[in-house]
């Protein structure tokens, strides 16, 4: 699947780094500097019914940044995004408007892609759609069963022919460690979540789908032994990072409604195949609400970026307006907050585009050490927000160019 256009990054002198930032599993920060200088990223894309809203947004962002930070660093980067483009959401999304499946993913993804070129988002050098990766999930759930860590269960008495294949958490005793969890934790969003706690023949409640057989009238690919279906939402996950990242890659990325169960059954699926930990680092972007509830394409109450670009705000101001709110802290998104981005964008520009000496331009500036600083420490774009303002209150003295290239290569927003 062809991925979107970056838009380029200038150069800056000297380096920034390394990564700090907070680690799902362990709950505490962690350097992440790989030692060999590649690091690879991993960070999981929409299911492609209702593309882009800001929750996915802020969630592409702080990603962004990342990758901003470690190539500031020195480090080589290998980002890996996929787009689950055959899943039920989809499927019934598609169903309830009355369009091919096919049809509506592939709006969605364009518009995705065009959502991600406006707000200056690095583009991964892998974006890999899940039915790409069948073939991989065919034979990962087949080496599965051949070790004995999967199972299957029959579809229904009337089609005994028919086997669903789940992964055996028994055998796995890594199970839990990304999320830290007890299970009654687990099972309050097991269901919403796209598990089936309450199919019959399963050996644990939340044993994750592997391979579903094809039932009438659903889309449906050649799993050789396994019969006709599709795999399950998780290891299509798991099975694109191993091919693209290889075995315990630097990090894994997403929203925290991804933690579990999307992350935990993606890493423990890994580890059956591998023996290896999946990732080495997690890290989850928290959630955007609005008017007091998540916002997310379930309940509809979606600020999409595509709507406010065809109003015409400049999307450089959506995303210094998502740059303005902590990864890590939950936020709603207000009229407010996007208003004060677009003033703020405004005063950066007109710093920037007054008339004044620029100073010596072998110097790089102190701001820009302030902005290297703040996104090292656990990604605090809001203190790297501030270091510019403040720069801009005093007058924005000398060495523009160099802050303008800054504030381009590592916050993404052009001046």
């Amino acid at each position: 699947m062809k991925t979107w256009n970056s838009a380029p990054v200038p150069d800056i002198a000297g380096h920034g780094g390394p990564l700090r930032i907070q680690d799902t599993a362990t709950g505490t920060k962690q350097v992440v500097h790989p030692e060999n200088g590649e690091a690879g990223l991993y960070v999981c894309g929409i299911t492609p019914y209702d593309a882009t809203h800001m929750g996915h947004a802020a969630t592409y962002v702080t990603f962004d940044l990342v990758v901003r930070v470690w190539r500031d660093a020195g480090l080589e980067v290998t980002y890996v995004q996929n787009v689950t483009d055959v899943d039920e959401p989809l499927l019934e999304r598609a169903e309830r408007d009355g369009v091919p499946w096919q049809d509506l993913a592939e709006e969605q993804i364009d518009l995705f892609r065009e959502d991600m070129e406006a707000l200056h988002v690095i583009a991964p050098q892998h974006y890999v759609g899940a039915v790409e990766g069948i073939p991989d999930d065919v034979t990962a759930v087949r080496q599965l069963l051949a070790t004995d860590t999967a199972y299957t269960v029959p579809v229904s008495n009337e089609e005994a022919d028919l086997q669903d294949v789940y992964l055996d958490l028994a055998t796995q005793p890594s199970f839990g460690s990304v999320s830290g969890w007890s299970r009654d934790q687990m099972f309050e969003v097991f269901a919403e979540r796209g598990g089936d706690p309450d199919r019959e023949g399963k050996r644990d409640p939340l044993d994750p789908l592997l391979w579903r057989a094809h039932r009438e009238g659903e889309p449906h690919w050649h799993g050789a032994e396994l019969g006709d279906g599709r795999p399950g939402w998780h290891i299509e996950c798991t099975t694109i990072a191993l091919r693209y990242l290889g075995e315990s890659f630097t990090m894994q990325g997403g929203g925290t409604d991804l933690i579990f169960p999307h992350h935990e059954m993606s890493a423990v699926q890994s580890q059956a195949l591998t023996g290896q930990p999946f990732a080495r680092t997690y890290v989850h972007q928290a959630m955007v609400g609005l008017d007091g509830e998540k916002m997310s394409k379930s309940k509809g109450n979606l600020v999409l970026v595509s709507a406010l670009r065809r109003s015409g705000v400049d999307p450089m101001a959506i995303r210094l307006a998502l740059l303005g709110q902590h990864y890590r802290e939950p936020w709603e998104w207000t009229d407010q907050i996007l208003e004060q981005a677009v003033d703020r964008l405004a005063s950066w520009r007109a710093a920037v585009a007054a008339d004044q000496p620029d100073g010596d331009a072998g110097e790089v500036p102190s701001v820009v050490a302030e902005i290297r600083a703040a996104l090292a420490q656990d990604l605090n774009a809001p203190a790297a927000i501030r270091a510019v303002d403040e720069w801009v209150r005093s007058g924005a003295p000398g060495h523009r160019p160099t802050v303008v290239a800054a504030i381009d290569a590592l916050l993404g927003v052009s001046l």
